[in-house]
């Protein structure tokens, strides 16, 4: 594994952009029946934070449940809009942050909590993730009762989940609570050819949420559908009240491990925008 001592200009793309606001079309809904309700096109200033009126963050490196080796910031450079994307950039370096809690990675985790939620409808974004043993980006929801219920009786839909050592997978899910088990849980995966990679090119994310149906899509294709119905037995389907967003990198954890010697870093994450729509 490899330290890349680069300046924080070149760990972002390259552009044109001389840093002012970058024109946007406007946005259609994808299909017929849905409304824009909220968006983030992430055009602001080259080297700006991201909208604070649309995204705080999570801080901290305790583990997050999954033994995460990485520590969370609101750092530039971690995490700042960089050519009309949101730039997540996942750093190898000592760092301890304000809990006092030693890391040897740092990355950002930002989400819409007390900021924006919804209930149902159609939440996108445009991603092109990372890569390389031990990194885990994902685009996923949390229900916005989670600090009154916990997790899992808040819910959990994890809209885009990609471990390294899976370059050319990406993971849809739902998890909830089950009196049977410790989740209740439903989850599927898609597939690029032979040698593609997720990280090679933006794909679009999103799910279409009704009530008692969770669709996945990457780009056009419907791969997996859950539905309240097929639920596990003694599981109790809790996808029926406002979540909110959270996009991030993660570096290590119980699913993807730890870098290895073939981790190069830095990592990026690049999102052209999130999108949520309402159903009419």
């Amino acid at each position: 594994m490899r330290l890349l001592a680069l300046s924080l200009s070149l760990l972002l793309l390259s552009g044109t952009s001389c840093g002012g606001p970058i024109a946007q079309p406007p946005i259609l809904p994808p299909t017929s029946g849905y409304t824009l309700a909220w968006s983030d096109e992430f055009s602001s200033a080259n080297g700006s934070a991201p909208d604070a009126t649309k995204w705080t963050y999570d801080l901290g490196g305790g583990g997050w449940g999954n033994q995460e080796l990485e520590s969370y910031t609101s750092r530039t450079q971690n995490v700042q809009i960089q050519n009309g994307n949101l730039v997540i950039t996942a750093l190898q370096e000592n760092y301890t942050g304000s809990d006092g809690i030693a890391r040897n990675y740092t990355s950002a985790r930002l989400k819409t909590q007390n900021l924006f939620t919804q209930a149902y409808g159609r939440f996108e974004a445009r991603i092109k993730i990372p890569k390389g043993q031990g990194i885990w980006p994902a685009f996923w929801m949390l229900g916005n009762d989670i600090s009154q219920n916990g997790w899992p009786k808040c819910g959990e839909i994890d809209i885009m989940e990609n471990i390294g050592r899976e370059p050319g997978i990406v993971h849809g899910s739902l998890h909830g609570p089950s009196s049977v088990a410790h989740t209740s849980d439903s989850t599927s995966t898609v597939s690029l050819p032979p040698g593609k990679s997720y990280s090679d090119d933006f794909h679009t994310y999103a799910v279409e949420w009704e009530p008692g149906t969770v669709r996945f899509y990457v780009d056009s294709d419907n791969y997996a559908t859950f539905t309240q119905a097929q639920w596990p037995g003694g599981g109790q389907w809790v996808f029926n009240h406002p979540f909110f967003m959270i996009i991030n990198v993660a570096v290590g954890g119980v699913w993807p491990g730890s870098p290895d010697a073939s981790t190069q870093f830095p990592q990026q994450m690049l999102v052209d925008y999130v999108r949520v729509y309402s159903k009419n």
